[in-house]
């Protein structure tokens, strides 16, 4: 014979009420129950300090993965300026110069030194001063002649390489465009008397010879001393020569630059 079924709560219920139980006791009993697992949850407060300080390093872990330290910038040096371009003059430069001696054929000979001195300051292409005024240019006289007869011209060849100011010697390569001289005969020397009278002896000889008598040497030595002033003034020399302050011109053939010899 088969029972029939009996629903749970109906069942539960009914033991409840044969325990000597209420309803309203029941429906307490479910209240505390669907309660229970909520304060079964709960966390104990001693433990929350504890959760807060592992907290606080896992986010400082993540900011500091997220943002790296920052590095001082590096301190670099700074490159070193371009050297300016050296200072020169090119080739075709008009060097204007005033003689500092006084040079002539009578007295000064080949291979001896000259020197002049700059009128004015020298300029680049760019107005910037190279030489300045009253730089001294050294050279040497590599020919020098006087004329061998009057209306000859004499000669007279400088060659300057060497330019100094600031007490430094620099090099140049110039040939000389102008010289400022001018041509004078030599007076007559003791020498020069002395041709001019034995001349006129000679003549004297002649003129008593050829004429016999007084008057004949007289004549002879009168024509013998012209004889020997013609042939005085066809054979002296002719002096060239280059006065101090007299203008020298020099054009340059080669690149000057502003390094010293041996710097």
């Amino acid at each position: 014979m088969q029972l029939p079924r009996i629903p749970l709560a109906a069942a539960t219920t009914a033991l409840f009420l044969a325990c000597g139980g209420s309803a309203d006791d029941s429906a307490a009993d479910e209240r505390d129950l669907s309660l229970a697992p909520a304060e079964s949850l709960a966390v104990d407060l001693d433990d929350q300090p504890q959760a807060e300080e592992e907290a606080e390093p896992v986010a400082q872990r993540r900011e500091e993965r997220r943002e790296p330290p920052r590095r001082p910038p590096v301190q670099r040096e700074p490159e070193p300026e371009p050297e300016p371009p050296v200072p020169s003059l090119s080739v075709g430069t008009v060097l204007e110069l005033a003689a500092a001696d006084t040079l002539t054929s009578r007295h000064n000979e080949q291979g001896e030194e000259v020197y002049a001195i700059g009128n004015s300051a020298i300029l680049d292409e760019n107005g910037d001063e190279v030489i300045p005024a009253g730089a001294v240019f050294a050279g040497t006289i590599s020919d020098m002649a006087p004329a061998g007869s009057p209306g000859a011209e004499g000669r007279m060849v400088l060659t300057f390489s060497r330019v100094m100011f600031g007490g430094e010697t620099y090099t140049i390569q110039a040939r000389v465009d102008t010289l400022g001289t001018f041509m004078k005969g030599r007076g007559i020397s003791g020498g020069d008397v002395a041709r001019v009278g034995a001349g006129a002896v000679v003549g004297a000889i002649a003129g008593r010879v050829i004429g016999g008598n007084r008057t004949g040497a007289i004549v002879g030595a009168a024509a013998g001393a012209a004889a020997g002033v013609g042939i005085l003034a066809a054979t002296r020399d002719t002096d060239i020569i280059l006065p101090e302050g007299a203008l020298i011109r020099l054009v340059l053939t080669g690149p000057f630059e502003l390094t010293p010899v041996g710097g």
